[in-house]
Order: C-alpha cells, then structure tokens, then sequence
C-alpha cells in the first residue's frame, strides 16, 4: 500500500528504515520542516554540533568505528559550505556517509537567493554522487539509493539537496525493499588472476603484503581473513595509516607503517621484496615517494574494489579489482588447494633479513631531563590504556605520526584519522561520533595545540551530552610538522609555523564546564594520565612537551624508501639497507 508523507517526514522515515540511530548537525531556516520531524520521533537521536564541519566529521567516526553509515544534516548556503571539508575528508578515506542539505526552494533556485548555494555543483568533485531532489515523490526513493551508493563498491561520502518546497509538500513514500538499484559493482575477483598470484606467493623468496583501509571497509571478516592468510604463509606484513588494526600490531608478522614517516624495517621491506601484495590501498604519494623509485625490483599485484586505482599510480602485473573480503577468501582457497605452499628457504631468509632490519630500532629516543619527549608521552599513554575497550582519534600533524608509530591496534574500526586529506581539526569532532558509538569506551584524540583549536568549539557539545572524551593535547607551542620541514628542506625559516598567542587550555576546559590537566613533567605523567583515564567527563589534557622534537623515520622528498633520515644526533642522515649512514 502506498504510503502519502511530507518530504521532511519521508527523510526521517527513510532513515528509520535505514537503521540510521544518530545524526549529527546544525539547523538553518531551509531545513526547520525536517527538525520539525526529528522532534515529534524519538528513535533517531540528532547532535548538536557546534559547526557543520565538526557534523561530518563526527559522522565520519561513527562509520569508521561502528562500520555503519554516519549521517548529517545541515542547512543550504553556508551549512552545505561548511561542509565540504569533511565531504572530502570521506571522499579520500573511502568513508561511507550521507548528508542531508537544505536547499531554497525550488522556485527560488538560481535567484540568488538568502542562504543559497549551488551546493550540487560545489560538491560534486568532493562526493561519490550527489543529488539535488525537485519532486517529492522522488525523494525516498532518492535517500535509499544514496545509502547503497554510499556503501557499494569502494564506500565514500553521497549528498542530497533538499530544497524547502520538497520538504513541506505531499508525496508517495517508495519503501527501501522496493527501491532497487543500477549500481551493482562486481565484488568477486577473477579466479585466473587470483590463481596467478598465488603461483606468484609460492615462488617468492622476499614476498611482503601491503594492506590499507579497504581491508577495514571490507568488514570484520575481510580482517580476520588476512590474519588467517598472513599467519598460514608467514609472508610479512605492513599497512598504511589507515589500515592500521586489520592486522594484529602484536602479530608475529608485523612490519609497522610503512611510508614517509613509517618503519625502517617496513619501508626497507617494501623496497627490496621481489613480491609486493596491495589489499585495499590506493599507493598514496605518501606511501610511494618518488614513483619510479618504488619498490623497484618486485613484482607487483594490487587488489582493489575500485578498478580505477588499478594502474592508476602504479602499474602491476598482478590486476584483481574485487572486494577484499571476497578476493581473501578465494585467495586462501586456492592456496590451500594447491598444498599451501611458500618458498620456505627464501622466507627464512627474508625474515632473517628484516630481524636485521629490526634491530636498528628506528623509533629508539631518549627521555633526559624535566621536558617530557612527545614519544615518551604516547609511550606512556600506550602502556597505561593498552588493556583498555579503546578507541583513538587524531588530528593532523606531528602529534598524528608518533601516535601511528607507538599506539598499537590489534582490532580494525579502533583508529580514526584524516589521511589522504590530512584535516587539521578532525580529531576533536570524530572522538564525539566514535564515543556516541561507543558510550562506555575509553575514547582518546590525539591532538596538537594548533589542530586542536581549530574546532575547539566542539568542547560545548562534549559537555551537553556528557561524553567522556580525552583530548590528549602534545603542545609544543608549535606547528610542528610544518617547522619541520622549514627546518630540513626551508634553511630554518620558521614563517609563520607558531602561535604567538595560545590559550590556557586549563582554563579554557574550565570555561566550558570540563576538566583541565597540565603535565610538563616526565615524573609526573603516568599519575596525569590516569587522572585523565579515570575522570567520568570530558578532559582536556595539556602535555607540554619539548618544542623542536623532529619526527622520525622520514623519507625525504625525492628520495627512495631505503633513504630515510634517522634522527640521530650524532649522525642524522639518511640510512641505507647496510645501516650506514648516506651524507
């Protein structure tokens, strides 16, 4: 029987018949019929945020944590404006999200309207598909095809503008069974491709797989596929940033990092295996340095939902465009099948190489003196929370990296941060959708000083709804990866990379009724910490740390990833595959 709804009604219907529980946003005068609904139901929750930069976000965190699709709402003109940040935050990170714009109505459209945009056009390059909705009937059917967009194939973010004409007149309500979809991307692998490069696996003598988050968007079981194929072949493994936690950062196999600021023995790994495995990453130019000098005599197979990230930066021999879960466990088959074989003297030998590699210790640092070392904080924070239900934001910057090194995750959907945008400002809003998701766990933002202020604002819906989330600030009055790179490749001209006006962050927590802790004590830290674990509302926790702390290892810009400088004082250069120091 068809059912007759206001168009605002048919966007909280179809949410419900989504399984959408929360969505975060702001309202604005083109969306009032739709907060109209959201008031009279009480089985969506909606979230004030505090800019609708912090709503997608937050939305962001939600999917990433829960792997649900995070949903906002926000208002026409500025609203949708505000929003393109974190539409394209999702879009490079592969976040499943949807989000719902006002828009003039229809009549108005193109008048110039108050608080019109064409938010269609200025979204279109930063979503997987967006759709501005003119008739009624059309809009439910419209939402559920954009959750299947936003969830099908390689996942990204999808918007729908509303405009106010739509969501105040009467239509047919299109039920989700009944909406059926073109969009059907293959998710199976071709067998022929797959059988070869399991003939590839059998052979290699230096074989290494390379994962990124599409294992993690793949789901759970895409997960816990890998794990089983890494630990029956014992082939090595290491992964991207945000593939962090798909494998086990306990596990026998693992590597680290690899990329600009990875592991020396995850980036020597990738540059000297002759058989080099991609699962669901993109070859970042972060991961990839100078193309040319990548990975240089291995044989290369990537697989990939998207069929245009095949060839796209790397041309491979080995082609799989599938889902990651669907090609893992026809990958394990077919090993299996064929008696589950590896080179066993050549593994032996790569393994005893990369315990080589090990043992320089690339992330070895000294905590001397009364200034706490950013290291030894998240050392410090790793060993305090590492048997904690915990989930782990970040921001953009130094602070994000050394997190990356010493925070370890042995279950996917427990990190959350910006990384092919890298967004200042990120982390504060995500650790509110990923603690909403996950009410009772210890939620963490790694932040730096200057990111973290770039959404501060979102202190005030912490404390409205009373979650508990760690802002665990490394200030070091600094932009610190900025100052950085002023400092090795500017001739140390510091331009503009430090503020000289920051806030008292204890009172500024104070201020919006949170709690405030100040360390700038190394002996101190660990009672600091756990006053920050163990407080029952939001923390701002202000760790003064040292000032001109460098991050290492660093791939330096053209070089290859057997040239990473080191950072030891003493001999600070970059490092080769014998451990000697290139000048």
């Amino acid at each position: 029987m068809t059912r007759q709804m206001t168009g605002a009604k048919m966007v909280v219907q179809a949410l419900k018949d989504q399984g959408v529980d929360t969505i975060f946003g702001y309202p604005g005068g083109a969306v009032l019929p739709i907060y109209d609904e959201v008031f009279l139901q009480n089985d969506i929750r909606h979230v004030l945020v505090r800019h609708e930069q912090a709503a997608i976000h937050a939305a962001e965190a939600y999917a990433r944590s829960t792997g649900k699709v995070g949903v906002a709402l926000v208002t026409s003109g500025p609203g949708a404006t505000n929003a393109v940040t974190g539409l394209t935050d999702a879009l490079l990170d592969s976040i499943p999200i949807v989000v719902f714009s006002g828009q003039v109505p229809t009549f108005m459209i193109g008048s110039d309207a108050f608080q019109e945009a064409d938010t269609v056009g200025i979204t279109r390059p930063c979503t997987k598909h967006n759709w501005l909705v003119k008739e009624t009937d059309k809009l439910s059917g419209t939402i559920h095809e954009a959750f299947h967009v936003a969830t099908t194939g390689r996942p990204g973010p999808v918007l729908i503008d509303v405009p106010k004409d739509v969501q105040f007149a009467t239509g047919k309500y299109t039920d989700k069974l009944k909406n059926k979809s073109h969009y059907n991307p293959p998710v199976k692998g071709d067998i022929a491709s797959i059988t070869e490069l399991v003939e590839a696996m059998e052979q290699a003598e230096r074989p290494v797989f390379y994962t990124g988050g599409g294992v993690i968007n793949s789901g759970t079981a895409a997960s816990q596929l890998l794990r089983e194929l890494v630990d029956a072949t014992g082939i090595p493994i290491t992964s991207t940033l945000m593939g962090l936690g798909a494998y086990p950062a306990t596990g026998e196999n693992w590597l680290g990092m690899l990329g600009m600021h990875g592991l020396y023995e995850a980036n020597m790994a990738m540059h000297d295996c002759d058989l080099m495995i991609n699962i669901g990453a993109r070859f970042d130019d972060r991961i990839t340095g100078v193309i040319e000098k990548f990975s240089p005599n291995s044989t290369k197979a990537h697989i990939d939902i998207d069929p245009s990230s095949i060839n796209k930066v790397i041309p491979v021999d080995i082609p799989i465009v599938g889902d990651v879960g669907h090609v893992l466990e026809d990958l394990l088959k077919v090993w299996k099948s064929r008696g589950r074989k590896v080179n066993k003297d050549g593994l032996a030998r790569w393994k005893g190489q990369i315990a080589d590699w090990k043992a320089v210790n690339c992330l070895a640092f000294e905590q001397t003196g009364k200034v706490i070392k950013p290291q030894y904080a998240l050392e410090r924070l790793e060993a305090l929370t590492k048997d904690m239900d915990r989930y782990v934001t970040t921001e953009v910057g130094q602070h994000q990296m050394w997190a990356a090194q010493f925070l370890k995750f042995n279950e996917p959907n427990r990190w959350m941060t910006s990384g092919g945008l890298g967004t200042m400002g990120y982390g504060f809003p995500a650790s509110i959708g990923a603690q909403l998701a996950h009410p009772d766990a210890l939620v963490i933002n790694v932040a730096g000083e200057a990111s973290w202020l770039m959404n501060m604002q979102e202190m005030g819906t912490a404390m409205q709804y009373r979650l508990p989330v760690k802002q665990f600030i490394l200030n070091n009055e600094r932009l610190g990866m900025v100052r950085q790179w002023q400092e090795l490749l500017h001739g140390e001209r510091y331009s503009s990379s430090w503020s000289e006006s920051l806030p008292d962050f204890v009172k500024l927590a104070e201020a919006f009724g949170a709690k405030g802790i100040q360390c700038s004590d190394p002996d101190t830290l660990d009672d600091a910490i756990l006053e920050m674990i163990h407080h029952d509302g939001p923390v701002l926790f202000d760790c003064l740390v040292e000032k001109h702390e460098n991050c290492y290892p660093m791939i330096p810009s053209g070089k290859a990833h057997n040239e990473m400088l080191m950072g030891d004082d003493s001999t600070e250069g970059a490092i080769d595959a014998s451990g000697s120091v290139l000048v």
